[in-house]
């Protein structure tokens, strides 16, 4: 994965500028990417900086929305119950790059199955 080209991308997605309090994030989402890996992925592959970017971008949504819960009015504060937008586009956003680099990481979901030592008669 090329770390600029992940800085590039996360500005693209969150319209902020990348600075120091943001790398936290972006280093974040390299490392979550990394240990989702398959074994012969190729790391290199530009699908993975997309996938990187958009995650750092709804952490960073996710973030915002916490800080944003208030919302004030002229006899105090109270919170709000409407659903952030920045909130579930930056999570489609992020599921779409997902199914895109399915071929290069493990699976997200899966199915527990148990077997019985007894036999069923």
């Amino acid at each position: 994965m090329n770390i600029e080209s992940v800085k590039t991308l996360f500005t693209l997605f969150s319209g902020e500028d990348v600075t120091e309090k943001y790398l936290p994030l972006i280093s974040l989402s390299v490392s979550e990417v990394e240990k989702m890996l398959l074994p012969n992925a190729d790391s290199s592959d530009v699908r993975l900086d997309f996938l990187c970017a958009s995650m750092a971008n709804h952490r960073l949504q996710q973030i915002n929305s916490s800080r944003e819960r208030a919302e004030f009015t002229v006899a105090g504060k109270m919170l709000t119950t409407s659903q952030n937008t920045a909130v579930a586009y930056s999570e489609k956003l992020l599921r779409d790059y997902i199914n895109l680099c399915s071929d290069l990481i493990k699976p997200q979901t899966f199915v527990f199955m148990s077997f019985s030592e007894v036999e069923e008669e």
